[in-house]
């Protein structure tokens, strides 16, 4: 696999530099230094105990000539601990190539797919590194522009095994037709999309042995095709845009509840919508989400973000501070009922309020996830930007965090951040959080301050510490502890390194954009983002 992977990347740059065109690429890479720390559980793995180091590296090249593409990436995991952060992976390989040719109104694309119908709520091959999350459709992909209104694709093949650089064996087969339209001042984007999963048998065989080990009255037969369907419009009338949708999927063996591993057979359903009101000074958005045994992946035997064949919007919102983002809920796809609502007001140029409430429940009534936020953004002294805000949440952290018997989560968290601009370049940036709750660890306080230099350089200290101690935390820490975190990045040109030293408390982190449940952590970490 090494020796492909090198002359695929030697062809493409040698056929680049004989052949007009452009050649374009990137490298992200990764590598984790672990510290034992016993004081807060970051231990107990082999990272800590014997390897004391991982990462990961991703190299894609880019090459475009008169309407042909050829792309191709080099994915490398030494002791990674991003597929599970217990569980270090190891392996190199080709993690994706494409070769696409676009003629007339066709497209056609052979290798390693990312696309997705709709909202992605019947199908999405998409790539997201923070969570290791590749489940590329590696087959055929067909676009094809029928006139100025109407546009169609059509694919096929397998999934990408992330782990393994092989494939999910059973095969994936799917149809999408979108529409654009001008309706006097309406316009509309209407679209279907319709999906085959057919099962393989070595997949159908662990199916029926553990349908066959139920009692008689729990066993049925299962299905080697599962079919989904799925109508989706977009509609724009002045100031108003609503989006609905609305998914089918045939019965299937699927484990039929949220804590339960136990196979059922039942057909499933998505109905999501998103209604937008917007004009100078004031922006309404609500929506709504409902799902009943919506889960689509290559076979019922794999787990967490494994064989996942679609993606399910996320009702509530994702929130960058990090005390409010360590509940953060996922979306649930065998009985959830979300609803949510924005209102933001700017009645200046100074000013901006923003006002959110979000409901989460299971289509039997238990309550799932709760939040009341507000926040306002004030920018009328000069060199400075104040924000202030306050959430009130209820999480259900035993549903969320599999974490059984645990209590519900109860916070309210009261932060801020203040901007100061000392010149063009320079800028100081502070961040102050209190969480007061009694569930999990208990109470806590967060602060943190960042001095930029831009476009160079960016420096940032902060500390996450227990104020008040919840003895009977479910990760059995017995004592109060500070984690310190120490930042710096470096950029230059398309270039940009970052060096962290980090103690971290066990839960769920967002970085970048990405949330992922993680077990504490305790070490350095480094890393080189280069595009060229």
């Amino acid at each position: 696999m090494k020796k492909l992977a090198l002359i695929g990347m030697l062809a493409i740059g040698s056929f680049a530099a004989q052949a007009q065109g452009t050649l374009s690429g990137n490298l992200t890479s990764n590598v984790n230094f672990y510290n034992r720390d016993s004081s807060i559980n970051a231990m107990g793995n082999p990272l800590y105990n014997n390897l004391m180091s991982g990462g990961e590296t991703w190299m894609s090249l880019r090459y475009n000539n008169n309407g042909f593409t050829a792309t191709l990436r080099a994915d490398a995991f030494h002791n990674s601990n991003l597929y599970n952060p217990g569980e270090p992976i190891t392996g190199y390989g080709i993690g994706a190539w494409t070769l696409s040719k676009e003629m007339d109104n066709m497209t056609i694309t052979a290798g390693y797919i990312y696309d997705q119908i709709g909202s992605g709520i019947l199908f999405r091959a998409y790539e997201d590194r923070g969570l290791l999350i590749d489940n590329a459709l590696v087959g055929i992909h067909l676009k094809y522009k029928i006139d100025d209104h109407i546009n169609l694709k059509m694919f096929t093949g397998q999934q990408k095994n992330v782990k393994t650089f092989a494939r999910y064996e059973p095969v994936i087969k799917g149809l999408n037709v979108e529409g654009d339209y001008q309706l006097g001042n309406v316009h509309i984007n209407p679209g279907f999309g319709a999906l085959n999963r057919t099962m393989d048998q070595e997949s159908m065989n662990a199916i029926v042995a553990k349908i066959n080990s139920y009692e008689l009255k729990d066993r049925f037969v299962p299905t080697y095709n599962t079919y989904a369907f799925t109508f989706y419009n977009t509609l724009t009338a002045g100031d108003f845009s609503w989006y609905a949708e609305g998914a089918y999927k045939t019965a299937e063996a699927i484990k039929g509840a949220i804590l339960d591993d136990k196979l059922v057979n039942n057909e499933g359903s998505v109905f999501y919508s998103t209604l937008g009101y917007a004009k100078k000074g004031i922006a309404i958005n609500l929506n709504a989400k409902r799902t009943e045994n919506f889960v689509l992946r290559t076979s019922p035997n794999e787990i967490l973000n494994r064989g996942m064949m679609n993606w399910q919007p996320v009702v509530a919102r994702m929130r960058p501070q990090r005390l409010l983002a360590r509940y953060t809920p996922a979306s649930q796809d065998i009985s959830e009922m979300a609803i949510g609502g924005d209102v933001l007001i700017s009645p200046n140029d100074n000013l901006d309020i923003t006002l959110n409430y979000t409901d989460i429940k299971t289509l039997d009534n238990t309550a799932l996830y709760n939040e009341i936020y507000g926040e306002f953004n004030y920018r009328g002294v000069d060199n400075w930007q104040f924000q202030l805000g306050l959430q009130l949440l209820k999480y259900n952290q035993s549903l969320y965090q599999v974490k059984p018997n645990v209590p519900t989560v109860n916070a309210v968290t009261p932060f801020t951040e203040i901007v100061y601009k000392i010149n063009d370049k320079q800028s100081i940036r502070t961040e102050w959080e209190y969480m007061s709750t009694e569930q999990d660890f208990g109470s806590w306080a967060f602060g943190l301050v960042e001095f930029t230099i831009a476009p160079k350089w960016s420096f940032a200290v902060s500390d996450m510490y227990i104020t008040s101690l919840n003895k009977e935390n479910p990760a059995g820490v017995t004592s109060q502890n500070h984690f310190y975190n120490f930042f710096t990045s470096f950029t230059k040109g398309a270039n940009r390194f970052t060096l962290a030293y980090v103690k971290q408390v066990e839960g769920i982190n967002c970085t970048g954009g990405v949330c992922r449940y993680e077990p504490a952590f305790s070490g350095l970490k480094f890393s080189v983002n280069s595009s060229f």
